[in-house]
């Protein structure tokens, strides 16, 4: 099994900054494949940013250069550095992360972080 828990959201002005965190712990040697999603109040959830195990990112469209997503080996950690953030950016955001084996591929969720931007 493979827990994730998300950390770092909270409230920012629009045009500011915030840092989440995901740690990873378990089985979490076959995980290739990490990423972040968010899910505002009535709506579906999307996906945000991906990272490979070998350091290749996929964004949004809607992120526009404005987040970065990057990974600690070393702490079994994925992160999204999130910048110029806007209203619509309000969301919970959700760490996933996708195991790869040779019979079978698991997908993990955490429990989401809420961002809230409000002047």
């Amino acid at each position: 099994q493979v827990q994730l828990v998300e950390s770092g959201g909270g409230l920012v002005q629009p045009g500011g900054s915030l840092r989440l965190s995901c740690a990873a712990s378990g089985s979490i040697f076959n995980i290739y494949v990490m990423g972040w999603y968010r899910q505002a109040p009535g709506k579906q959830r999307e996906l945000v940013a991906t990272i490979t195990s070998g350091v290749i990112t996929e964004y949004a469209d809607f992120v526009k250069g404005r987040f970065t997503i990057s990974r600690n080996n070393a702490k079994n950690t994925v992160y999204l550095q999130m910048n110029s953030l806007k209203p619509e950016d309000t969301a919970v955001y959700y760490c996933h992360a996708r195991e790869r084996t040779r019979l079978d591929n698991r997908d993990y969720w955490g429990q989401g972080t809420q961002v809230t931007v409000s002047s």
